[in-house]
């Protein structure tokens, strides 16, 4: 498909080699993080992304994809999907598996432990990316900090109790759609949407790489 006008926006973005100052703190302080923050998520058309901590589909197309794209890399994740994955996944091979809780005592064999977002991002400084893989507060928690969402859109509705954050429109372009239609006639697309640069006024512009 033809990239929209937007998509210079974005790609301008991503092209940098590092995220310079995010917002992550409650009082609006800016921490610089040398890393790369991005969602990875299946949602169904009505936004339900979970329901009693796993996934209400069985799409294992989706599960290849989610392998492929988040091998070697950091995934982040909270507690509660921690300990939904099944216990031969945990944890994910092939990949730095970060947990997110608030319970300072709390361990998890095979992966690192963080208390904080900021915390779980330094993790993966090294690497330069993190993925974050889930539940729903913790999506919640990265979108304002994420460069781009890789999502799977299943055209059906399915009843669930974990839901996707909202994107703002305003903020995102899509940068890449590949369509699916599973044997069952179940269609799925895999999404790859970017974040647009802002300016100081909050409007979309085109940005470039600082000079020094």
């Amino acid at each position: 498909m033809p990239a929209s006008p937007a998509y210079g926006n974005f790609k301008a973005f991503a092209d940098t080699r590092r995220i310079h100052t995010i917002h992550a703190s409650p009082h609006n302080n800016r921490l610089p993080i040398a890393m790369h923050c991005h969602l990875i998520l299946a949602r169904a058309r009505n936004g339900v992304i979970g329901r009693h901590g796993a996934l209400p589909w069985h799409l294992p197309q989706d599960l290849a994809h989610f392998r492929r794209t988040t091998w070697g890399a950091h995934v982040l994740m909270g507690r509660t999907t921690w300990e939904g994955l099944p216990e031969r996944y945990r944890p994910l091979p092939g990949r730095q598996n970060v947990v997110l809780t608030r319970q300072a005592d709390w361990q998890a064999p095979g992966a690192l432990v963080a208390h904080s977002l900021e915390e779980a991002l330094a993790l993966g400084a090294d690497d330069g990316i993190a993925w974050v893989i889930g539940g729903a507060q913790t999506y919640a928690l990265a979108l304002p900090l994420a460069e781009e969402a890789v999502i799977t859109e299943i055209d059906a509705d399915y009843d669930g109790d974990a839901y996707a954050p909202e994107f703002d429109p305003a903020q995102w372009v899509e940068v890449s759609r590949d369509a699916h239609c599973t044997p069952e006639g179940l269609r799925f697309a895999l999404v790859r949407w970017g974040r647009l640069a802002q300016n100081c006024c909050g409007s979309a512009r085109r940005t470039t790489e600082e000079s020094t």
